[in-house]
């Protein structure tokens, strides 16, 4: 058994042979790298979501804002707007796509993650990754070379961490004798998911995540990655990708390919869906940035028209 499937965020969002929906933030369609956020109608959204029955809400970890490189993101801090929604919201799961784990200490990772699992209630699913702008690796002397190392210790002490007390451990950044890190997580774990390769060959990552999280890429390649993947591992790991969605007004609109997604109808949508599901997929989270129509319309449609196919899990 899975010890995951005890986890309420985890068991709506995943289940072999199923596909769930998840909503990046913001929850707003927007040109340029800053969005609005305003906070009123974000919850609004988010309390929606959750009514609608979609699976999760996701995060994103963008410390610093670089011009060159664009998407800023919820621009609010991850942790701090994790505890927002948390507070807003009782059933859907709470992602983070994902904590850039090379420019955080990884105590603090490991207290803010079992903080927010804790306070949600069971219901943070962990995206993790190594970044990629440029700017922020000297902000943060951190020697881009190092990415992977860094990644690999990060996620070897958050999880000895959560599991045991008063653990002893010796790495680069980490050396804890006669401490402990509260809060433990109700399973003494939390589910994490690699995002893209973080530096990693697929082999490390079937052995050491919970999950994979990748970027939208032909139906052909994603389907030889997916089998690949799960020929190393002997037990069930979901794999879960993101998808820009501009959804047209014209139910049968056929897909025109934009940024990491398409400008689509809801019935072509559907039937990409279904294409990624066979395929060994287990969750696309939408992104509504590129939207041509206001988010609140389109997470409605998707909500009554797509979503009936794909429905969260009903969890723990």
């Amino acid at each position: 058994m899975n010890r995951f499937d005890k986890h309420k965020g985890y068991s709506r969002m995943f289940q072999e042979n199923h596909l769930t929906l998840g909503l990046f933030f913001p929850l707003e369609a927007y040109e340029g790298s800053i969005p609005e956020m305003n906070l009123e109608k974000q919850i609004k959204l988010a309390k929606r979501a959750e009514e609608l029955n979609f699976a999760a809400l996701w995060v994103r970890d963008v410390p610093l804002y670089d011009p060159h490189f664009g998407d800023v993101g919820q621009i609010y801090d991850p942790w701090v707007y994790l505890g927002y929604l948390a507070a807003h919201t009782e059933r859907i799961a709470l992602g983070t796509a994902s904590v850039i784990l090379t420019l955080r200490h990884p105590l603090h990772v490991a207290k803010a993650a079992a903080s927010i699992d804790k306070i949600s209630g069971e219901r943070l699913v962990l995206g993790v990754a190594t970044g990629d702008r440029p700017v922020e690796f000297p902000a943060f002397s951190v020697d881009p070379e190092e990415r992977g190392a860094l990644f690999q210790e990060s996620i070897m002490v958050m999880k000895k961490v959560w599991e045991e007390e008063f653990p002893a451990v010796s790495s680069p950044r980490v050396q804890l004798w006669n401490g402990d890190v509260l809060p433990k997580p109700r399973l003494f774990d939390i589910p994490v998911l690699v995002t893209g390769h973080s530096s990693q060959s697929p082999e490390w990552i079937a052995e050491n995540s919970d999950g994979w999280l990748y970027y939208p890429r032909h139906l052909k390649f994603q389907t030889e990655l997916i089998k690949n993947w799960r020929s190393l591992t002997d037990r069930f790991k979901p794999f879960s990708q993101s998808l820009y969605v501009d959804l047209t007004e014209d139910p049968n609109h056929e897909p025109v390919p934009i940024h990491l997604g398409f400008r689509i109808g809801r019935n072509p949508l559907i039937q990409f869906l279904e294409s990624l599901k066979n395929a060994g997929v287990n969750h696309v989270i939408l992104n509504v940035k590129y939207g041509q129509r206001p988010a609140e319309e389109v997470i409605e449609e998707i909500g009554e028209e797509v979503l009936p196919h794909f429905p969260a899990l009903a969890g723990e």
